[in-house]
């Protein structure tokens, strides 16, 4: 299984054996790799059914429940890192979903897609919302309910007292895979990834 590029970075920075809390976890992919690859054990959190289903398929822990609602259902400081991957923008609760992820792991990982990318400026200059293969959804369907750029991200982990330990800035290479962006992220990158605690 080759895990999409936001997630490989994720699984370099999850060091081994580690005791894993993956919100949003999707089909499980990056716990199914985690466990196989690096010891991991751990549990998923995820809403849709199907993505559970798929997830006991892999042998991966899940509970299905909705982040929004709270995280009550876990114990303080059980997990040595809390991921939240490509999943922050839907969250109704932005700032308690961070603030009880910190609650739950001694490190957080988050990664979002960066609105500020220049093709999307592009856009909205033309007068039209996004819609891309990053952003494929129209205006009036999209799951999405918050749309930031990396300056905001990191602006809003500032004013929450986090400290950012480690960051990457992704973005479409000519052949398809990801590159680092090191220059201009908020303007140049389509996907920001931080480890935080």
């Amino acid at each position: 299984m080759v895990l999409r590029p936001d997630l490989q970075v994720i699984a370099q920075w999850i060091p081994q054996g580690s005791k894993v809390l993956d919100l949003g976890c999707g089909e499980g992919e990056l716990l199914a790799w985690l466990q196989r690859n690096k010891a991991c054990h751990g549990y998923g959190a995820e809403i849709d059914h199907d993505n559970v289903m798929a997830c006991l398929g892999k042998g991966v822990n899940v509970i299905q429940t909705n982040i929004d609602a709270g995280l009550s259902l876990f114990s303080k400081n059980a997990f040595d890192i809390v991921v939240l991957s490509q999943a922050l923008q839907a969250t109704h609760e932005t700032e308690m979903v961070l603030k009880e992820m910190r609650q739950l792991g001694k490190r957080c990982v988050v990664s979002i897609p960066n609105f500020g990318h220049w093709s999307h400026i592009v856009s909205l200059a033309k007068g039209r919302m996004p819609v891309n293969k990053r952003l494929p959804y129209q205006w009036y369907d999209t799951p999405n309910h918050h749309f930031a750029t990396t300056q905001d991200f990191e602006r809003l982990l500032a004013m929450l007292g986090f400290t950012v330990h480690q960051h990457a800035y992704l973005a479409e290479g000519r052949n398809g895979t990801m590159v680092e962006v090191k220059q201009w992220p908020t303007l140049r990158c389509t996907l920001a990834l931080y480890s935080f605690q």
